[in-house]
């Protein structure tokens, strides 16, 4: 992953400091990802300084994004594509009628004013 992402996010070496490695970057924020963990938590268990740690955040977050965008975050665009995700869906949760579920959260939906 280091490899895939390291081209968009390297940058030229300064004099006066050393720059932080896209490892080390990447690292910070899987772990913040996969745990939640304040970034007061990751700037001790990384040696970060959270403000450094709130500027590469995004952009390493948009360097994954752009990354693996088209290998992922695949949306069905036939009828039989969606058909297949509905089908999919109620076997293996036997919740029917619903086309799939993004990250497993709930949504919140307001009724139309005339809808029933």
């Amino acid at each position: 992953m280091v490899d895939c992402i390291s081209p968009m996010l390297t940058k030229k070496l300064m004099r006066m400091r050393d720059l932080l490695t896209v490892g080390l970057k990447l690292a910070v924020t899987l772990c913040f990802l996969a745990s939640g963990d304040s970034y007061t938590s990751l700037q001790y268990s990384f040696q970060v300084s959270k403000s450094v740690i709130c500027r590469f955040m995004p952009k390493i977050y948009k360097a994954i994004i752009d990354t693996y965008k088209n290998e992922v975050l695949k949306c069905p665009k036939t009828p039989e594509e969606w058909k297949l995700v509905t089908e999919v869906f109620m076997k293996k949760w036997n919740y029917y009628n619903h086309e799939g579920a993004l990250n497993g959260k709930h949504v919140p939906i307001k009724k139309l004013k005339k809808g029933g």
